[in-house]
This record gives C-alpha cells, sequence and structure tokens, in this order.
C-alpha cells in the first residue's frame, strides 16, 4: 500500500492522529520549515540566515502535547531554540513571533476540525501565515526527507535549546485590539456577553479581553481540554444549545469561537443565529462609517476572497473605497491586502483581518469591533445585522473526476453567456442582478465544490442545482 499523506496546504497541513499525522510527519515537517527559513531567508521573511528561535503554540486539543513535544523536537534537532507559548489563540501566534523577534511559529491546530484531527500552521518572522511560494517550498522540502534524499539533524553540541515562555502571552495581543476601539464607550454599556470557546483556545484571551471592555462575561468552554461540548464548526447546526443559551441568560450578544480563536460566529440577544459571514461584513461597515456617525472612520480598501459574501463589496462600494477578490484561502487575502493597503481583510467563514492589529483572522478583533458597533450607535446586534444588504448563500458539491474538471468548468461558461467569468479560483461567474456562482474543485477528493449567492435562498440553490447538472453530464 502506498503512503498517504496528510492534507497539505498553502500554509500547513492537518490530517488524523496516528494515522495521517504521526510524530515522524511532525517532526520532519517542523524540521522542513525550519531549513527553508534557513535558506530562503528573505522570501520567508527573516532578517539573516541565521537560525533564530521558533514559536510554538497549540489550541489545547488532547493530541496537543504529543505534537509540540514532536515539532519541538524536529527543530531542536536541527538546531533551532524553541520558545514554547502554551495554549494560545492562532491570532496571538502571529503576534508573538513578532514581539519575540523569532524566525517564524508553528500553530499546533485543527482548526474546526473534529477532536480526531490535528494539523500544523506555519507562520513567517512577519506573524502571518506563510504565503503559497514559500509554503510549496516547505512541501518540497518535507517530501525530501521524508524520503531520505535530505537528513536536516545537527550533532550535539549544534542542537537548539528552549527559551522561556513571556509571563503572559496575551498581552501584546489585548493591547493592540484595545487600541482600535473605544474602550470608555463600550465599558459605560457594561454589557452583558455570552463567548462558547467550546474548550479550545479563545477562552482565556476571551475573558481578558470581555472584562477589559466592562462587559460581565458568561463563558462556556473556557477551560482549553480539546474535549468539544459540540462539533466544533460554529455552525447554527452544531450551536443549538448556545442559541437557546444567549436568551436565557440575558446577554446582548453571544460570541461563538472555533477551537483556534480565528473564527468567529454571532448570536444575537433573541438567540438568532446571524453566522459567520456577517461578521467580517457588519465589522467592515462599522470600520468604513465615519467616526461623525458612530463608526471607526477608516479609509482605504477592502479585501476578501471571492468565496465571502457580497454583503462586504456592497459596504465598500457604498462608501466609496476600492473593494478587491483575492482567491480562497487566508494566506491569498493577506497576500492581497498588503498589495493593496487594505485597512481591512477578511474571509466569510467568520475572520476578520485588522492590519493594525496582525495578518491573521482574528475572532478577537470582531468581538471588540461588533461591541464597540453596538456602543457606538445604541442599537442590539440584531439591528445593525438587520441593516445590512441581505442574500442567501447556498452551497452544495457534485463527483467529477481531477481528469473532467477543466472541460466542466468550460462547459459551465458557455451555458451562462449573461455571466461575467473570472477564473482567478476555478470558475466564478457573476450576474447583473448580483447573484453569483463559484466552482472550485477539491485538492484532496474527486469533488468540485459548487457556492451560489442570490436575492433568495431558492434561487440560489436553482443556481447550484444547475450547476451539477452541467459538471455531471458526459
Amino acid at each position: 500500500m502506498g503512503r498517504v499523506e496528510p492534507i497539505i496546504t498553502v500554509s500547513g497541513l492537518r490530517g488524523v492522529i496516528g494515522e495521517t499525522l504521526t510524530p515522524e510527519v511532525a517532526i520532519r515537517y517542523a524540521a522542513a520549515y525550519s531549513a527553508c527559513c534557513t535558506e530562503n531567508a528573505a522570501e520567508f521573511g527573516v532578517e539573516s540566515n541565521t537560525a533564530g528561535p521558533f514559536v510554538i503554540c497549540s489550541d489545547g486539543r488532547g493530541s496537543a502535547a504529543m505534537l509540540v513535544a514532536a515539532v519541538r523536537a524536529g527543530l531542536q534537532a536541527a538546531g533551532r531554540a524553541t520558545i514554547d507559548c502554551g495554549v494560545c489563540a492562532t491570532p496571538t501566534v502571529g503576534i508573538l513571533v513578532r514581539s519575540l523577534r523569532a524566525a517564524g511559529g508553528i500553530q499546533i491546530s485543527a482548526s474546526h476540525n473534529p477532536a480526531k484531527y490535528n494539523g500544523i500552521k506555519l507562520f513567517s518572522a512577519a506573524g502571518r501565515v506563510i504565503p503559497a511560494g514559500p509554503g510549496a517550498k516547505v512541501l518540497e522540502k518535507y517530501r525530501a526527507m521524508r524520503d531520505m534524499v535530505e537528513e536536516p539533524w545537527v550533532t550535539h553540541d549544534r542542537l537548539g535549546t528552549d527559551i522561556a515562555a513571556p509571563a503572559d502571552c496575551d498581552g501584546d495581543h489585548l493591547t493592540a485590539v484595545l487600541a482600535q476601539v473605544d474602550v470608555a464607550k463600550i465599558r459605560s454599556r457594561k454589557f452583558r456577553v455570552l463567548l462558547d470557546s467550546n474548550h479550545g483556545a479563545g477562552g482565556r484571551l476571551g475573558r481578558k479581553l470581555l472584562e477589559s471592555l466592562g462587559c460581565e462575561v458568561v463563558l462556556l468552554g473556557e477551560e482549553p481540554t480539546g474535549a468539544f461540548a459540540h462539533t466544533p464548526e460554529p455552525t447554527a447546526e452544531n450551536l443549538a444549545t448556545v442559541l437557546a443559551a444567549v436568551p436565557e441568560q440575558c446577554a446582548a450578544i453571544g460570541f461563538c469561537q472555533d477551537p483556534d480563536a480565528d473564527r468567529l460566529a454571532v448570536i444575537d440577544q433573541n438567540g438568532r443565529y446571524i453566522g459567520e459571514e456577517y461578521t467580517v461584513a457588519i465589522c467592515a461597515k462599522h470600520l468604513l462609517t465615519p467616526r461623525q456617525e458612530g463608526g471607526l472612520g477608516r479609509c482605504g480598501a477592502v479585501v476578501t476572497n471571492c468565496s465571502t459574501s457580497r454583503m462586504t463589496e456592497d459596504i465598500a462600494k457604498a462608501a466609496g473605497v476600492p473593494f478587491f477578490r483575492s482567491k480562497v484561502g487566508e494566506a491569498n487575502v493577506v497576500d492581497l491586502m498588503l498589495a493593496k493597503q487594505a485597512v481591512f481583510a477578511g474571509e466569510g467563514n467568520g475572520g476578520p483581518i485588522d492590519p493594525n492589529v496582525g495578518g491573521v483572522r482574528d475572532s478577537f478583533v470582531g468581538m471588540a469591533f461588533l461591541l464597540d458597533a453596538m456602543a457606538a450607535r445604541q442599537l442590539p446586534i440584531s439591528q445593525l445585522a438587520d441593516e445590512l444588504p441581505h442574500y442567501a448563500i447556498v452551497k452544495t458539491k457534485a463527483t467529477v473526476a481531477a481528469a473532467r474538471v477543466a472541460a466542466a468548468l468550460d462547459r459551465l461558461e458557455a451555458a451562462f453567456p449573461d455571466a461575467v467569468a473570472d477564473r482567478l479560483d476555478g470558475l466564478r461567474l457573476d450576474w447583473p442582478t448580483g447573484a453569483w456562482l463559484l466552482l472550485r474543485a477539491s485538492n484532496t477528493e474527486p469533488i468540485v465544490r459548487a457556492i451560489a449567492e442570490a436575492a433568495t435562498e431558492a434561487e440560489a440553490a436553482e443556481l447550484c442545482r444547475k450547476a451539477q447538472e452541467i459538471l455531471q453530464a458526459e
């Protein structure tokens, strides 16, 4: 039987513990990243090719301690010093890498995947997830090491060492988020807030942030044990008990994080699931609204990926600022955000990115911005959501062999001549009505995913149905 690899993306990997993700995989992947940072220092954002330390963190899953030990061993055996900062949210890792002047960072997390999974996310010295080019080099190096083409290990007198972590790993992150909002105004409202961290990495900083903002905090799943109280992806289906808890606790808002706390879903005061798409859109509107009207008054470009709701695009256009769309993937969003010097970016999975804080999706930025909007305009979160442009999104998938994908996308483009076609990432079709359809082939399965957004759910579902019919036609 051939070797089964973990799922490797632009900025890291994930897999099932004991199957595709083993200690050996973790050791060699970490060593490969270390080697690439030395050999390609400028491309990886390192000031020189000196062997600086690496920050290591995790999201608290049960398998995290084993993988942290493996990553530490791989880095030290390759001659790198390590700074083990323990359980931290993913956006905190980026800030720690910068503040500790590390050569890079490694977060042990499988994000929203079930407990049997874990993963490794790579951060550059700039404190962001590594882009596609460096990610490809790490994969190439990892495979060379895996196949014994290269060995990175150093002799006993050159082994890396442990460096003590800061006493407060959250401090710089908390300070950066608080600096973006009107703390006094939020504190004056004394909001009662429910935060569901679901025993992931977000509870510790979540409590610090909300209490710093004068909130009365009801915190579910504060301890980062990885013993998830519900399926970890913060969708409406997975949050049934949390939805009910928000009005039961008389909370003004409910915040729900994924395990590594880079994504944020929102529940209104009535227990209605507002969701993740609205997180980025409400943040964008508040950020772009002039200060005299209760906003943060920033002016500049906005970036989202091509699978994010057009709500944010509409908000940017209404504010008269440029809007840009990237390929799917956090690294691609950050690349474009930096290239366009955008004032805000995000992904529709509940991941706002504020360049003033860092180049990472950040649930804490989302919480602070939404509370600031509620305080400044003295409106409930339900009204802030209802005043946005309203669309419906439907997501489906179709089985299509990899060899047939290109021809299938060509057929789709030809079938909708009234739509504007874009091949930035798969095939995206946009109609003058505002409806759009995105088709992207999976990198790991013989499927094509379809996402449609339109004025009504029925219209979006019909676009997906037509796409599936064309995709599977002979």
